[in-house]
């Protein structure tokens, strides 16, 4: 069954479930059967696809998110609207999230009571004005974003267009070649089967690892940036849940990396995506000096360095310069707390290059706030009341293996609700023994305050919160609908850590 949507068709529908004054009657306003007018542009076309990738010389069975041509994911150009056929053909349902992006609610991919899944075989439309940045795309559903069911969504500005930089899009992976149900298996114990991940029909978690690291756990010696935890004090806490086979940059190890061709004296502009399923990355420029001009797809002021963190669902972008001498320069990514890294090589006309080896000299520390509390919005939020304000904590732990928000799983979660229009701040507070990024679907939020700190920090949709610490988020919520707040460990997830933001119509 094809579903199509047209702009006006949709408008329609989200007028009239107002109308009506409740979430409840915000049904999918993607209708099966809905016809596209002659006049109306011609959508792009997405596939979610199965495919054969060579890991470490082996063949796994992956999926992806493709165009006809074979090119992962979106690459949308200023002004253009976000006017998608997406086909299913995985072999199994699927939804995809449009992560970064703040679409109406019934278009936001995500399956709920509300808004179901795509059936394999059956296609959906998609129509609205997308945000400009770096983002992506990924499941929503079940394991399929741990078998690489992911791609790239590139929304480029004007200022793009202008900028005389070169281009490098990076999409970072952790990989196993186990079966991920198996070893979600056996991190609780058996205690889930593979229909529990989707919470009784909710907004689909779940995804799992090679094997268990079920007390991974790290001496706080040369720990760096932990101060400020708002005076607690820290004896060990977890790092990483499993233990992978590989670290993939663009589907590749160091095995074999992509080396992306670029000119002597030229600017790079590295996108740069953590879609990680539970791994956080350390991104290590080596030689090179780095400006971050932009997280999550939003405008900073400029940060230098050659060291940047990154977890799970978050953006960079970094722009480079290459020295006028040329010459071969690894942009990598070292696993948190690991000696695992992957990456690519910059190289310019004529350049040696030569093996990177897939492990480092020592172990990386843990990604902290150092680099969150840097960045400073360049489109801040305008100074107003707070109307709404929310403390929520997060909770659980490694064993039993459960994660959960105000200790409850999703399911048993109280949702935050609020009024269109509102300005919204919520504070999280972490009294678990791991670190989360912590995601907020339909609405992008300043970044106001962290570990009780207030600062004007940066525009994001997605902010670690470090153990014994705290992160404060604000934002005008602006786009009714039940918008889900969970972590971006997608381990975590699974096991329960996840709300909603309710925003409800004004009457």
């Amino acid at each position: 069954m094809t579903i199509l949507q047209t702009r006006r068709r949709f408008l329609a529908s989200a007028a009239s479930a107002a109308a009506l004054g409740g979430l409840s009657t915000l049904l999918p306003a993607l209708i099966p059967g809905a016809v596209r007018p002659a006049w109306a542009a011609a959508p792009l076309r997405l596939a979610v696809e199965r495919r054969v990738l060579e890991v470490m010389g082996k063949p796994a069975s992956v999926f992806g998110i493709r165009q006809p041509d074979g090119t992962s994911g979106l690459f949308l150009d200023p002004g253009q609207r976000f006017l998608v056929d997406l086909a299913n053909r995985a072999g199994e349902d699927a939804v995809i999230h449009w992560h970064g992006m703040t679409p109406p609610y019934a278009q936001d991919g995500v399956a709920d009571a509300n808004r179901p899944l795509i059936r394999d075989g059956a296609s959906q439309g998609y129509d609205f004005e997308p945000r400009p940045g770096t983002h992506w795309m990924h499941s929503h559903h079940g394991l399929q974003e741990q078998r690489l069911m992911a791609a790239p969504l590139i929304v480029r500005t004007v200022e793009d267009r202008r900028e005389d930089a070169q281009e490098v899009t990076v999409l970072l992976h952790d990989f196993t070649f186990k079966d991920p149900a198996e070893v979600l298996a056996g991190l609780t114990g058996g205690t889930m089967d593979h229909g529990d991940m989707n919470h009784g029909g909710g907004h689909g978690g779940g995804h799992g690892g090679a094997m268990p690291m079920m007390n991974h756990s790290m001496d706080m010696k040369g720990m760096g940036d932990m101060k400020g935890m708002g005076g607690m004090t820290m004896a060990a806490m977890d790092l990483n849940d499993v233990e992978y086979d590989a670290y993939l940059a663009n589907d590749r190890t160091f095995d074999d990396p992509e080396v992306v061709r670029v000119e002597r004296g030229g600017r790079v502009r590295l996108r740069l995506i953590n879609g990680a399923t539970s791994t956080a990355f350390h991104i290590e420029l080596g030689a090179l000096d780095g400006t971050v001009v932009a997280a999550d797809g939003n405008p900073v002021q400029p940060v230098t360095g050659r060291r940047f963190g990154m977890v799970m669902g978050q953006r960079l972008d970094i722009l480079v310069r290459l020295p006028d001498e040329g010459g071969a320069f690894p942009v990598l990514a070292q696993r948190e707390g690991e000696r695992q890294r992957t990456g690519i090589i910059l190289a310019t006309p004529g350049a040696t290059v030569n093996k990177v080896a897939g492990l480092a000299d020592g172990a990386a520390g843990p990604v902290d706030l150092s680099l969150e509390r840097r960045l400073t919005a360049l489109a801040p939020l305008a100074p107003r009341p707070t109307d709404a304000a929310f403390t929520i904590r997060l909770t659980g732990g490694m064993a039993p293996y459960v994660w959960t928000i105000d200790d409850r799983p999703f399911g048993e979660h109280r949702p935050l609700t609020v009024l269109k229009g509102q300005r919204v701040t919520v504070t999280m507070v972490n009294e678990s023994p791991m670190a989360h990024p912590m995601h907020l679907h339909g609405q992008h939020f300043q970044v106001a305050a962290l570990n009780g700190t207030a600062l004007a920090g940066a525009v994001r949709d997605t902010v670690l919160v470090p153990t014994n610490g705290s992160a404060t988020i604000a934002f005008d919520a602006d786009n009714p609908g039940r918008w889900p707040l969970h972590c971006h460990n997608l381990l975590h997830m699974a096991t329960g850590m996840m709300t909603e933001l309710v925003c409800e119509q004004t009457i």
